[in-house]
């Protein structure tokens, strides 16, 4: 029997937001483009709970979530996106800081590419790394979104160089 993926779409401060989630957890928070997987079910209600910690979030109530996660991908992605979630709300890491935490300090390019891949955007923070030089780099909403999040957390000091 297919497994069921049930989403929802919700506005959020930095646009439209795609939520799913299956039986084991959040599988997908994305920036909303319009497409949505063949099979997915509708179902606002069984997005709500991360629906209603994201609008907390971007309240500024809430610096932390604690949502089941239904993580896919490679063994060396989910290793990269575990520690992601380890970087605390208002700081930030590097590529390279990512790449020596799970113990593979030469795979900076990698690590790159899995945050690239990210199904959970926002809940697990790739938008929290950037260039060892300090630069605001590649993020799959886009630039400007990765500002806007790391200005409402209170990451961006003077330090950081952010693209024009």
């Amino acid at each position: 029997m297919p497994e069921s993926v049930y989403y929802s779409r919700v506005n959020s401060p930095v646009g439209p937001l795609l939520l799913a989630v299956t039986g084991r957890g959040l599988v997908a928070v994305e920036f909303d483009r319009g497409q949505v997987a063949s099979g997915w079910v509708e179902s606002a209600e069984k997005t709500a709970p991360c629906a209603r910690q994201l609008e907390e979030y971007f309240a500024g109530r809430r610096r932390g979530f604690d949502l089941a996660l239904d993580l896919r991908g490679t063994d060396f992605q989910k290793r990269c996106w575990q520690e992601l979630l380890k970087i605390p709300y208002g700081e930030t890491r590097s590529y390279a800081d990512i790449a020596r935490a799970i113990g593979r300090p030469t795979a900076v390019r990698a690590v790159g590419l899995a945050n690239g891949q990210n199904p959970i955007a926002i809940i697990v923070p790739c938008h929290r790394v950037i260039g060892s030089d300090g630069s605001l780099t590649g993020y799959g909403g886009g630039l400007d979104i990765k500002r806007k999040l790391l200005e409402l957390e209170g990451a961006l000091s003077g330090t950081l160089s952010v693209p024009a």
